[in-house]
């Protein structure tokens, strides 16, 4: 069974920055992070994977509300994916989650689909985030 550890997270004054980072255990064809704020439903927020196409190169895709803040990344090995957050704002204030898609789903990245709950099977365990204003 392939598991997801978190690490990072914490405190952070507005306009500031954290990273959040998730090794898995087995092969993903896709990760992804998620968050989830007090009384609001999980929603994905970044979203990272192979092209498919026989190169090493990456695809990626992010929420409205993130883009242009927020990168996501994966190490050469494709096990560990991080989250960089920047500029961050009291709204960012939640618990984060990552997400691996280990069941394989098709090359193509759409973010419309692939920043939804449905798509993954593998879960970290959550880490806090809280911003300050």
């Amino acid at each position: 069974q392939v598991k997801a550890v978190q690490s990072g997270g914490g405190s952070a004054q507005a306009g500031g920055s954290l990273t959040l980072s998730c090794t898995i255990s087995g092969v993903a064809y896709k990760m992804a992070w998620f968050r989830q704020a007090a009384d609001n439903e999980r929603e994905g927020i970044a979203v990272i994977g192979r092209r498919g196409d026989g190169s090493s190169s990456y695809s990626t895709g992010y929420a409205d509300s993130v883009k242009d803040r927020f990168i996501i990344s994966l190490d050469t090995a494709g096990k560990t994916v991080s989250l960089q957050m920047n500029d961050l704002k009291p709204e960012d204030t939640a618990k984060y989650y990552c997400a691996a898609q280990t069941v394989f789903r098709g090359w193509f990245l759409i973010p419309s689909r692939d920043l939804g709950r449905d798509q993954y099977n593998t879960w970290g365990q959550g880490t806090q985030v809280t911003v300050s204003s």
